[in-house]
């Protein structure tokens, strides 16, 4: 009976571990946040743009400054789209 207590035990130990994890991977990064947090800060689609910008980031490793514009700063950032032909447009923000 103390076997499967301690096993118990184990396994929920482990889930609570495994779940916190699991939170903090799908966190973004410091960099990205704070980075997108200012480029989205006048965006009238504040949650949609925050999302793709730190898609964006995460994936190009940079944002470009400001609010608007000056996607020349970061080649990967500009060049990214969604979708192929007639539906293709640009990812990021």
């Amino acid at each position: 009976m103390k076997l499967h207590g301690t096993t118990t035990l184990a396994l929920i130990l482990f889930l609570l571990l495994a779940s916190s994890s699991l939170q903090v991977s799908m966190a973004g990064s410091e960099f990205c946040d704070g980075k997108c947090a200012i480029r989205c800060s006048k965006a009238s689609r504040h949650d949609d743009c925050l999302k793709y910008c730190g898609i964006c980031c995460a994936d190009c490793n940079c944002v470009p400054s400001g609010t608007a514009g000056n996607k020349d700063e970061c080649p990967c950032y500009r060049d990214k789209t969604t979708g192929e032909g007639a539906r293709k447009r640009p990812k990021c923000p």
